[in-house]
């Protein structure tokens, strides 16, 4: 069976405060499909269960092996999903501010792309 690309959603996050390179990673997911619907999941491909659409997540971010998979794959609400992270994004210096649990004065930044893909004949 072949994959076909549906759409590429493309997205930025950042975690200003506690140097978290999972959470800056889950907000670029989110933001990547925040402002998404696919009808053409079920009207085009034909699927019957969201759950058949595969996607695939791609993450930059600082620090990449401190990024915990299944908390950004929970951001996504449907499908069969894998996520690659690979080191990229930004480290901009910011302002630490000890109640927020910062470490130092990075904010870091991720970005995202997440492809949805459906199998076909």
């Amino acid at each position: 069976m072949a994959r076909k690309r549906l759409i590429i959603e493309m997205g930025m996050g950042v975690d200003q405060h506690g140097q978290e390179p999972t959470v800056a990673a889950a907000r670029a997911v989110r933001n990547a499909i925040a402002h998404n619907a696919l009808p053409g999941v079920w009207e085009v491909a034909g699927l019957s269960d969201p759950n058949q659409m595969i996607v695939e997540v791609k993450v930059a971010v600082p620090y990449p092996e401190q990024v915990r998979e299944e908390e950004v794959l929970a951001v996504l609400p449907f499908g069969r999903k894998t996520l690659i992270v690979e080191s990229g994004g930004m480290i901009v210096q910011g302002r630490a501010i000890p109640e927020l649990n910062d470490k130092n004065d990075d904010m870091l930044i991720a970005v995202a792309a997440v492809t949805v893909l459906v199998d076909s004949q």
